[in-house]
């Protein structure tokens, strides 16, 4: 935003404010908060600490020592924002997704060469967990974590962890468990997903799946073709007890086979036509097959005599291709129409929107800093930008500019 833009809004702006820093028990906390964000929103190329002072006219060592030495919890400003950006999001789902930051160096926390869909390629890198809110027309991060890889543990990552103030309890935890302690922490607070959405980096985990089971959250995940299942008429088989040690249980007799079999099995003619959503020349639509399976591989969850429970299959296969193009699997009810499944199913394209704004207008790749609580301080006020900004667009009182 320009000056004159943000000066328009600037009533606005101290009203979110004053009420996203409450929490901050002291007075220079809530203001050096809210001059972050105005930091934040206006424009500038970078929106590193020195950049923004000096659009700002202050001394970068007020927004340095407020991210990196200050003490306030980060959890508290972030709860407040996750309940806000409910209420103005009005979510259909939510999204859990990852991304990364480039990084130079290896005194960044959380910084290795990984593999980052930012890039495309292993690079040297951050990656931050996070959990977005969405509906059709809006969106908005709830949390955020980053990523440690495993060379940050152990005594060879004492030295760094050190440096970076890496709290003794904060070690290396796989991406998808980093998910479920978000949505746990929300959870805490009252705050539950209708439908959790994902990429296949968590939807082919067993553990992430099993995980949003146990918690009894419904969910929509993108899968691998090859990722195996039993036909929905597989039913197990209990072996004969021979009278010593444990009764044996349940296990099925048929090979399962991948998703990608099933579709084709099926064929294309099985399945119909869906549009989802508009897009900005036509409806967005494609050819689908819906089928029942019960998902095999690691860790199924059968129920007490041994039965998998029927999960959907959705194959996307477009005209002129030989097999489908992309699968997803959900718990939701069977009786779940097919035009809701396929809505949901691609709702997560509207993280992409977010992660491109949070980067390129609000700054959520330039934090220079080696702390760990300032990167996620960091990460936590460019989301109430975010958020801000979120909010005058879908205010009907806001300015038309904002």
């Amino acid at each position: 935003m320009r000056a004159g833009e943000l000066a328009a809004v600037r009533m606005r702006l101290e009203e979110f404010a004053s009420e996203v820093f409450a929490p901050l028990v002291r007075r220079d906390q809530r203001e050096k908060g809210a001059l972050y964000l105005r930091g934040l929103l206006l424009d500038g190329r970078r929106k590193s600490m020195q950049p923004m002072a000096e659009r700002l006219g202050v001394d970068h060592q007020q927004l340095q020592q407020f991210m990196t030495s200050s003490t306030w919890a980060v959890q508290d400003v972030q709860s407040r924002l996750a309940w806000r950006a409910v209420a103005s999001v009005r979510p259909q789902v939510w999204v859990v997704d990852d991304t990364g930051f480039p990084k130079d160096g290896r005194c960044s926390p959380g910084v290795a060469r990984q593999y980052s869909g930012t890039l495309g390629k292993v690079g040297n890198c951050q990656i931050g967990v996070s959990v977005h809110a969405a509906s059709d027309t809006a969106s908005c991060p709830l949390s955020w974590r980053l990523f440690l890889p495993a060379p940050w543990d152990g005594p060879e990552a004492a030295a760094r962890r050190r440096a970076c103030r890496i709290p003794e309890a904060e070690h290396h935890r796989p991406k998808w468990q980093l998910a479920l302690d978000m949505l746990d922490e929300l959870a805490a607070t009252g705050l539950r997903p209708a439908v959790l959405v994902a990429d296949t980096g968590y939807g082919a985990n067993a553990d992430f799946r099993r995980g949003l089971e146990d918690r009894g959250l419904a969910y929509v995940l993108q899968a691998k073709g090859e990722m195996t299942a039993h036909g929905e008429q597989a039913a197990p088989h209990q072996p004969a007890y021979g009278g010593l040690g444990p009764r044996p249980l349940p296990r099925y007799r048929t090979s399962p086979c991948s998703l990608r079999e099933h579709a084709l099995t099926a064929g294309r003619d099985s399945g119909r036509t869906v549009s989802w959503r508009k897009g900005s020349k036509a409806a967005m639509s494609s050819h689908f097959v819906f089928l029942r399976v019960r998902l095999a591989g690691r860790r199924p969850k059968p129920a007490d005599d041994g039965t998998i429970p029927l999960v959907w299959l959705i194959a996307q296969w477009p005209g002129g291709e030989s097999e489908p193009v992309k699968y997803w699997i959900s718990n939701l009810p069977a009786g779940m129409p097919a035009k809701d499944l396929v809505r949901l199913a691609k709702a997560r394209w509207r993280i992409e929107h977010d992660y491109r704004e949070l980067k390129t207008a609000l700054g959520l790749d330039h934090f220079e800093g080696r702390s760990f609580t300032g990167w996620h301080r960091h990460v936590t006020l460019v989301t109430a930008a975010h958020l801000f900004l979120t909010e005058q667009r879908t205010s009907p009182k806001a300015p038309a500019r904002a």
